[in-house]
């Protein structure tokens, strides 16, 4: 997969505690910690995005639409 490097700002604390997490091979460097922080947070962000959407579904207009068509017979079903 293809990089960039880019330069960040950060507090002095949070690098420390990164430091601490390189130095304890928890990670193999800064680069790698904050890759992996940074892909964590928007997959986070988008399973919650994703349980907002469903949250505003209506059960049982969902239902009603899924089972829509399962007592139609096969020829009365529509090609595609």
């Amino acid at each position: 997969m293809a990089t960039s490097k880019i330069a960040i700002t950060i507090e002095q604390n949070t690098l420390n505690r990164l430091d601490l997490l390189v130095k304890a091979h928890f990670f193999p460097n800064r680069s790698r910690a904050i890759q992996e922080a940074v892909a964590e947070k928007l997959e986070r962000m988008e399973k919650n995005r994703l349980a907002r959407e469903c949250a505003k579904l209506d059960t049982i207009v969902e239902q009603d639409l899924s089972e829509e068509g399962i007592g139609m017979d096969m020829d009365e079903w529509p090609e595609y």
